[in-house]
């Protein structure tokens, strides 16, 4: 029997072994199309490169994706921290770097300890060949004293390289405020940028084939004439947009007992919450 929460014989009635348009961050779903191609490609040069990188896009791109992304296909030797919640003191956050690192949390969560602590680690891990990448997600969240923080943590180095490689992920905000004189020293220390943009016509339909067939199990539901012309104008392209289109449209179809997304279908789920 379904319940209000479990939607999976509409989905299997439609033809789908799962959800197509999550908006959840699932890697399985990961589109290999060109804006995130490219956008992946300038995270890993900036990983290699051993510099800061700055990742920006608006809401809805998949930026959190493709950090996990990166994440699930790590270069040989990479260890990472990954930050999800950047929105804390700089002892937290460093107690978050090290307990990614290292899998424990310290024994002494003090700013002082972990300042003493921290670069240790990194140099460990350094002459144990091991690259130290730390990812924060959000990062348009950062106070300044956070951000003036990580800057200081990643200028340690050896001889040769760095012990720490930055990458910021983020809202156009974060553009913004690095443009204060007071981030001067950060913004010159960020060797790589990309502005991740919303998809164009051909990406939304390829992207709508993509998950479509990923999730599709006999002969899936699918889409008319037209239509991802249609989603597209409607959604600007933006993939948290098409998902809830296209989601909400496919339950429609579940309901009106239909193969066959349509122009209509697409347009009343528009009004449920475009605006």
């Amino acid at each position: 029997m379904m319940t209000a929460l479990d939607l999976s014989p509409c989905y299997q009635e439609l033809g789908f072994s799962e959800p197509p348009f999550r908006i959840t961050p699932d890697t399985d779903f990961f589109f290999p199309g060109p804006r995130h191609l490219e956008a992946l490609q300038h995270l890993r040069f900036g990983i290699a490169s051993g510099g800061l990188t700055m990742l920006t896009g608006e809401v809805g791109l998949g930026k959190t994706l493709l950090c996990r992304y990166l994440l699930r296909q790590a270069p040989p030797g990479v260890r990472f921290a990954y930050l999800i919640n950047p929105d804390q003191s700089y002892a937290d956050l460093l107690t978050s770097i090290y307990e990614d690192l290292t899998g424990i949390v310290p024994t002494d969560c003090s700013l002082g300890a972990l300042q003493r602590e921290l670069p240790k680690l990194l140099l460990r891990l350094a002459e144990e060949g091991e690259q130290v990448v730390v990812l924060v997600d959000e990062a348009h969240r950062l106070s300044g004293k956070v951000l003036e923080g990580l800057r200081l943590l990643s200028n340690l180095d050896t001889e040769k390289n760095k012990l720490m490689c930055l990458l910021l992920v983020g809202q156009p905000e974060l553009e913004q405020k690095l443009k204060a004189r007071a981030f001067r020293p950060l913004r010159q220390r960020i060797s790589v940028r990309y502005r991740l943009q919303p998809f164009g016509y051909r990406e939304t339909r390829d992207y709508l084939l993509h998950r479509l067939a990923k999730a599709s199990q006999g002969k899936p539901c699918g889409l008319q004439y037209g239509v991802p012309w249609f989603i597209y104008v409607l959604s600007q392209g933006v993939p948290r947009r098409i998902n809830q289109l296209c989601d909400r449209a496919l339950l429609g179809a579940f309901a009106q007992k239909q193969s066959v997304v349509s122009h209509l279908m697409v347009w009343k789920a528009s009004q449920e919450f475009l605006k």
